[in-house]
């Protein structure tokens, strides 16, 4: 491949065979090389095809920032989508290394950040957090820094994000949703709620798709029949209620109609969580 641009000793720009700018990494991969020179095949470790407003921000980025952070990056990005089994954003690539490159270097100065959602990051995102979490291990195993559950909880946010990018939808005011319909829950039934229990991993999983959904205006097409929410209504009554709560809030503050198959599924995790919290 021909090179297009350098960017450092280890990253240049190329173009692939249709034309379209890609990024490609290598360990002294752009070695006394210019551009027009063309790479070997074989030194080249890895390729990264972007959306070309983010190519750019790439290639800012990768001029101040050493490549082991890319490469630091990459692995937990990698691990990332192998766990999480959900699209992410190219965008992951610029916040990621950025944030790694950027929280290494407060921590070596001694200076940390409070993540003042952590609790939050915790209770709503636990895969992501997990994630972090293992990134934070792997920081320490590289540099003998520990960076703590607060960069752990930010590197969750920005794996949030790259999944709600395409959306436009700020994770601060998604998390903050989701607490309201949590207190509002847990006011209603006057019961705090086991966070570690599969019963609120599964409702905090369906509430962070429903606030998705809410923050986008994008409804759910209704497919559930009348008499099967009526039943629903019955069998779980008080969870029914609760919903209506919950139904009145986000009409009021953001202007959305609940639909029959929203009412319906959040009265059955409902339902389960609180059967759970009274055992």
């Amino acid at each position: 491949m021909k090179i297009v641009k350098v960017l450092n000793n280890n990253v240049v720009l190329s173009k692939d065979e249709k034309d379209n700018e890609v990024i490609l990494m290598g360990r002294g991969l752009a070695f006394q090389k210019r551009a027009g020179d063309f790479l070997e095949e074989s030194r080249i470790d890895k390729r990264y095809q972007l959306e070309d407003e983010i190519s750019r921000q790439f290639q800012e980025l990768l001029v101040d920032v050493p490549l082991k952070y890319l490469e630091l990056a990459t692995a937990i990005i990698d691990y990332a989508k192998e766990t999480l089994q959900t699209p992410l954003s190219d965008s992951i690539y610029i916040s990621v290394t950025d944030h790694l490159y950027t929280a290494i270097q407060r921590v070596k100065s001694g200076i940390r950040v409070r993540n003042i959602l952590l609790w939050d990051i915790k209770r709503f995102y636990p895969d992501e957090f997990a994630i972090g979490k293992k990134a934070r291990d792997k920081i320490f195993e590289q540099y003998r820094l520990d960076l703590g559950e607060d960069e752990a909880g930010f590197i969750a946010l920005h794996l949030v994000n790259a999944q709600t990018h395409k959306g436009q939808q700020d994770v601060y005011e998604l998390t903050e949703l989701m607490q309201e319909i949590t207190q509002i829950a847990s006011y209603y039934f006057k019961t705090p709620f086991d966070e570690d229990s599969v019963y609120f991993y599964r409702f905090s999983t369906h509430l962070r798709f429903f606030a998705a959904r809410i923050m986008s205006g994008k409804q759910l097409v209704d497919e559930t029949d009348e008499e099967l929410l009526q039943i629903i209504q019955v069998k779980y009554h008080n969870a029914y209620q609760c919903v209506l709560k919950i139904e009145s809030y986000i009409q009021q503050k953001y202007a959305y109609g609940m639909t029959n198959d929203e009412k319906l599924y959040l009265t059955i995790h409902l339902a389960r969580l609180v059967q759970k919290a009274s055992q």
